[in-house]
């Protein structure tokens, strides 16, 4: 049987440590940077030693990668509850409500998108795997609620499989930026453009909508390419 030490069983001491290392490599990563940390310092932060940062993880890159998926998996948790409560809403409040707690999470700590969109980019292939595949839950995630609006009468009836892979890459730029800037850029101001971004983009407004060759154009629209005619240089 396993001794206590202090009332601590050792599955929560090892818990505990486990919790330091992280916490550790977030302050690090996100203000010495990923590839300047070294593991003694992330060690030496946490108050752990070497030997038992390696019964915890195979080097940093296992850190990291352990909190760029635990911040998605968070921001996922939180989104997928929200909407539970809002099940029978329309679809301008159940995507205003995504975007909200999405939002609302990620930002809670400036070091949260700087891991996630910054430092986590670009490091090995194993991590760009994991973040396409966050990519494409993501995408899923907003696919499936366009199409709840589709169905509902509040969208056009089409793919939106690469407008969700948009949207997710104008969620993550606008995040970067949000981190980024000094001085700090109000993060109301990022929901309500992200919001407005999702909404026209899910939505189409009627003019876009007439504009050929766009997703969710009705067919047979076509532009005349004379000018001087009726209709000439302008949507027919």
């Amino acid at each position: 049987m396993a001794r206590t030490y202090g009332g601590v069983a050792p599955e929560q001491r090892r818990a505990d440590r486990r919790e330091r290392l992280l916490t550790a490599g977030l302050e690090l990563f996100t203000s010495t940077g990923f590839r300047q940390t070294k593991i003694t310092e992330v060690c030496a932060r946490a108050g752990v030693s070497t030997r038992n940062f390696y019964e915890e993880f195979t080097g940093k890159e296992d850190v990291l990668r352990t909190l760029h998926d635990r911040i998605n998996s968070l921001a996922l948790q939180h989104v997928t509850a929200a909407l539970d409560k809002v099940a029978e809403a329309d679809a301008v409040t159940r995507i205003a409500t995504l975007l909200d707690v999405f939002i609302d999470t990620v930002t809670v700590d400036a070091r949260l998108p700087r891991l996630n969109y910054v430092e986590a980019v670009g490091v090995s292939a194993e991590l760009e795997e994991q973040h396409q595949v966050w990519v494409d839950r993501w995408a899923t995630f907003i696919e499936t609620e366009a199409r709840r609006a589709a169905e509902h009468g509040a969208a056009p009836d089409r793919d939106y499989r690469l407008t969700a892979i948009a949207l997710v890459g104008a969620a993550t730029g606008l995040l970067r930026e949000w981190q980024a800037h000094e001085p700090p850029l109000p993060v109301e101001d990022v929901g309500a453009e992200l919001r407005a971004l999702m909404l026209a983009a899910i939505m189409r407004p009627g003019k876009i909508m007439e504009i050929p060759g766009n997703p969710g154009a009705p067919s047979g629209v076509e532009q005349s390419s004379r000018e001087g005619e009726p209709g000439g240089g302008r949507l027919a």
